[in-house]
């Protein structure tokens, strides 16, 4: 239970206000430091010293998984693999291809470091995913993007790449007018925007149904009368609504994975 719904909690109990839904606060938290970089203002909060937190985790996770590594793997190192065999034969070989392999230290890359921020919404005092703000799943979206295209043009030639998004084969030539607009902005639209937005809407929404069962929970336990009744029920909603994101944090760092491994898989592949 984050500490502003204890706080929130108790406001509401003592004055009577009822409960109040959680809003978009919980998304901007106050700022602890800023600075600029040439111009451009940067601010440091909450959210980002989680990311901070969740990146240096994974990074000593991984470095203590492959250390003194052996054929009898430690728990740890049993761990890692397990995770790096996952991408490695279900996604990098099995959806983008033969092909694939040289992708899986990327693609692996990837599945952790969502993962590992995923995590953090459901970690005692920090309770809250970075990647439920837009702009960090949107920058990995576009870095993906920039991938996807780049393969693209490095695998099939620019002009065949792009001659093949814009002119599909076998298309009637006069429904170029109608096709060719729709595959601009699947490719070079929809598809990174819609990747960013998966993986935000779900983080999102389960951070604010933790938050909502958790502070109807304190609500209810503080307020008195027949209130104390329900508390525990919302109490308990809480924590299964904790399992069920922790299945939906798992689910999200590999669905993201797979998409852009269907990705590349259409970039190297001469047909679209």
């Amino acid at each position: 239970m984050t500490s502003s719904a204890l706080a929130l909690g108790d406001v509401l109990a003592a004055n009577g206000e009822g409960f109040e839904a959680p809003g978009l606060g919980e998304f901007y938290p106050e700022v602890i430091a800023n600075f600029s970089v040439l111009g451009v203002d940067f601010e440091i909060t909450r959210i980002t010293l989680i990311l901070w937190i969740a990146t240096l985790a994974l990074v000593a996770f991984l470095l203590l998984a492959s250390r003194n590594a052996k054929i009898v793997p430690s728990k740890l190192q049993f761990v890692g693999e397990t995770g790096y065999s996952l991408v490695r034969d279900g996604i990098a070989r099995d959806v983008v291809g033969p092909r694939g392999l040289p992708f899986a230290p990327f693609l692996a890359s990837l599945f952790f470091f969502i993962l590992a921020n995923n995590l953090m919404a459901i970690i005692p005092f920090a309770q809250i995913s970075p990647m439920s703000k837009f702009a960090f799943p949107l920058v990995l979206a576009a870095i993906c993007w920039v991938l996807y295209i780049y393969i693209g043009i490095r695998e099939q030639g620019a002009g065949k790449y792009f001659k093949d998004i814009l002119f599909l084969p076998g298309v009637p030539k006069p429904m170029y007018i109608l096709v060719t607009p729709i595959e601009i902005l699947q490719n070079f639209v929809v598809r990174p925007f819609t990747l960013a937005v998966r993986l935000f809407a779900n983080m999102f929404a389960g951070h604010m149904l933790l938050v909502v069962f958790s502070l109807g929970a304190v609500y209810l336990f503080q307020v008195g009368n027949y209130s104390v009744i329900f508390g525990p029920v919302s109490a308990l909603m809480a924590i299964v609504m904790t399992f069920f994101e922790l299945l939906v944090i798992f689910l999200q760092a590999y669905v993201f994975t797979v998409l852009m491994g269907t990705y590349l898989n259409g970039s190297i592949e001469a047909e679209h």
